[in-house]
C-alpha cells in the first residue's frame, strides 16, 4: 500500500489535521516543528490526501475545539519510506504511524514551512 504524494524534488507532501491548541504550539515554532506528543497520544500521524485531513478536522476538530486546521508539510521521501502506510478506513483513509518518540526525526527532516491550507468551525 503506498498512497504516497512524492514529489519530483525528492520530498513527500503529507497533512495533519490540527485543532486551535496543537496550531499555536506550532505558529509558535515558526512553523518549522511539531510539538511533542502527549503522554496519551503514542502515535504522530499524518494523512497521505487533503480529502481525508478535512474530514477528521471537520468531524473531530471542530467537535472538539470549535475550530479545525488542515496543515500541509513536506518531509524527505527517504525518510517518510521509513514508516509503512495504514488503511484507517476504506479507500482513500491513509495514514503514517509515527512512533511519538520519532517526532524529533519527523522534525529534522521536514522540508520549508508547515502551511495551514484551510480552516474549518462549528
Amino acid at each position: 500500500m503506498h498512497g504516497r504524494v512524492e514529489n519530483a524534488d525528492g520530498t513527500t507532501t503529507l497533512w495533519r489535521p490540527v485543532g486551535p491548541q496543537e496550531l499555536r504550539l506550532v505558529e509558535a515554532a515558526g512553523r518549522r516543528r511539531w510539538p511533542p506528543r502527549l503522554p496519551d497520544q503514542p502515535i504522530f500521524y499524518p494523512v497521505l490526501n487533503e480529502a481525508y485531513a478535512v474530514r477528521i478536522a471537520r468531524e473531530w476538530n471542530v467537535p472538539a475545539a470549535g475550530t479545525g486546521h488542515v496543515t500541509r508539510f513536506r518531509v524527505a521521501t527517504a525518510f517518510a519510506r521509513r514508516y509503512v502506510t495504514r488503511r484507517a478506513g476504506g479507500g482513500n483513509v491513509l495514514e503514517l504511524w509515527i512512533p511519538a518518540e520519532d517526532v524529533d526525526a519527523v522534525n529534522a527532516h521536514l522540508v520549508g514551512e508547515i502551511e495551514v491550507v484551510g480552516t474549518y468551525t462549528g
